[in-house]
């Protein structure tokens, strides 16, 4: 019983850093209409300053906000610079330049601050069987979540960058700025990312440290519903919960084909997410 309890205890800490990095995928989704596969890498290298502030100043919370500061701006420089040039092009696009991204920044992490682990704190303490850094991580997960909610659904911005991502056309003959919207887009989804690289790093931060966390969140968006932060959080949780499971009970070297098979499972049974909505078109 003790084991079971702790097994779930720790697929709800992971869960929670999987929601956080699937949040900023589904943010990018709902306001772009493009799947970032360079996430990570821009998490990572917002993490890498969080580390090199950290190590300077001492101070954990200043190097917190660095991170997300870094992480906006480094969202908002790859869609002006990458994303926005393949504007008129084929939807493979995009595709390739965020792969092509993620390894170019894994490579510079790696000669900035070499390949080997760094030691990188946690926010608070981290024993016990629910610590305070683990309770630290679901909290704000949780308020990420209701804040991404509340601005798409009750707010103007919300609305503006909805409109931009679904009728770009339609949303500049009423006013809205589409090229802000898209770069306001990509901002916030990177400085989610950048939050969900805080979490999911601790103890060690190493230049692939945050690839089997995008494998697992990217199964928890698909599982939610790419257009659901709501069930891209209960997705996240329960990809924590029931890997956490697969480590404890078969091995953790299944841990990866288990989350691939979910993924697989998934889009084959329900393309748009369990908690998806099906777009109807017409012909």
């Amino acid at each position: 019983m003790n084991g079971f309890l702790a097994l779930t205890v720790n697929g709800v800490a992971t869960g929670a850093v999987y929601a956080a990095l699937g949040l900023s995928l589904v943010i990018i989704y709902r306001a772009t209409r493009v799947i970032n596969f360079a996430q990570p890498a821009l998490a990572l290298i917002s993490t890498y300053l969080a580390y090199s502030v950290n190590k300077a100043t001492g101070s954990y919370w200043l190097a917190f906000a660095v991170a997300l500061a870094a992480g906006a701006v480094l969202g908002a420089l790859t869609e002006r610079l990458l994303i926005r040039p393949l504007r008129n092009r084929t939807e493979l696009s995009p595709v390739i330049v965020t792969l092509g991204l993620l390894m170019v920044l894994q490579a510079v992490s790696g000669m900035i601050w070499t390949n080997e682990p760094q030691s990188f704190p946690y926010a608070f303490d981290f024993r016990g069987l629910f610590s305070a850094s683990n309770l630290f991580t679901v909290v704000a997960v949780l308020v990420t979540a209701a804040g991404i909610l509340v601005l798409f659904r009750f707010t103007a911005l919300g609305l503006r960058l909805r409109a931009a991502a679904f009728k770009p056309e339609v949303a500049r003959m009423l006013g809205v700025r589409v090229g802000l919207m898209l770069t306001v887009g990509w901002a916030l989804a990177a400085a989610v990312g950048a939050l969900a690289g805080l979490l999911a790093t601790p103890p060690f931060l190493f230049p692939t440290v945050l690839d089997g966390v995008f494998v697992y969140a990217l199964t928890a968006a698909v599982i939610g519903g790419l257009d659901n932060p709501a069930g891209t959080v209960l997705g996240g949780f329960a990809v924590g919960i029931g890997l956490s499971y697969v480590s404890g009970y078969l091995g953790p070297e299944l841990v990866t084909v288990a989350a691939l098979a979910i993924l697989v499972l998934v889009l084959a049974l329900r393309p748009n997410g369990l908690f998806g909505q099906a777009v109807a078109r017409r012909v």
